[in-house]
């Protein structure tokens, strides 16, 4: 890992996080889905679900994309070493 990412890490794994304790786990099948359509039929469908998402729901897709960022960005283990 090169010294610039090593001292983000470091930064990171300093601050002041709250605890998130993960009570069960469970698997789901689902598809990605690459959508075309109008500017105006997207605002619908967006207001659509966020008027039925739940709060955990919206809480479960925070700690999704931060994972998956932070795995892009460092890998899997915590560090980039077999990236480069």
């Amino acid at each position: 890992m090169d010294k610039k990412k090593e001292a983000e890490l470091i930064e990171i794994m300093k601050g002041d996080l709250p605890i998130i304790r993960i009570g069960k786990t469970w698997d789901e099948m689902f598809t990605h889905m690459e959508l075309e359509m109008e500017d105006d039929t997207r605002a619908m469908l967006v207001r659509w679900g966020k008027e039925v998402a739940t709060d955990d729901e919206y809480a479960e897709i925070a700690i999704r994309r931060g994972l998956e960022e932070f795995v892009e960005r460092y890998g899997e283990s915590g560090s980039d070493e077999n990236n480069d």
